[in-house]
């Protein structure tokens, strides 16, 4: 006999019941690494508005803490480097012309625009993502990105090829 797929009501007693085992543990955990209630809060509610997300995990949950940690933890992470992309946006508009100055509207989208770069090029080896981002941003030629990076054309040929690739199966995923 083959068994059925969880109902969606049952699914949602599964988020329930986590939330309600797990939401204080989750928030004082995350209050100790962020030394902030309020953002430790904020965090734990993230962290539960993702696992509304994945219903179907909840229920096969082994160990459901160490879930929620991991999850928290990569929120943390993404949360901490939307934070490093806004400080070098903005410390950039402060070396802006003040003609040059964009809208608060044209802000937000190219912060939003650099954030989902960041996301793009994320996990790629240091070297490829500098060659990489010296290519597109800077528009380099490959013999000057080999000059800054202190590595061959070749090398960079294969840095570009890294790149392009990644950020080709990246944006199916983002």
């Amino acid at each position: 006999m083959s068994s059925s797929p969880p109902t969606p009501s049952l699914l949602h007693a599964d988020v329930h019941t986590l939330y309600s085992d797990h939401h204080h543990w989750l928030v004082n955990w995350l209050r100790r690494r962020l030394r902030n209630t309020e953002n430790a809060a904020d965090m734990a509610q993230d962290t539960f508005l993702y696992v509304l997300g994945k219903p179907e995990q909840v229920a096969q949950l082994r160990e459901p803490r160490a879930w929620l940690s991991s999850i928290a933890k990569g929120l943390l992470i993404d949360r901490y480097r939307r934070q490093q992309v806004e400080q070098a946006y903005l410390d950039a508009l402060s070396h802006s012309p003040e003609l040059h100055m964009p809208s608060p509207e044209e802000r937000l989208i190219l912060l939003e625009t650099l954030i989902r770069i960041d996301a793009l090029l994320d996990g790629l080896k240091p070297k490829v993502r500098t060659a990489f981002l010296l290519s597109r941003l800077e528009g380099l030629g490959y013999l000057a990105i080999a000059e800054h990076l202190g590595v061959s054309v070749s090398s960079v040929e294969k840095y570009m090829a890294t790149a392009i690739r990644h950020c080709f199966l990246a944006r199916n995923v983002l």
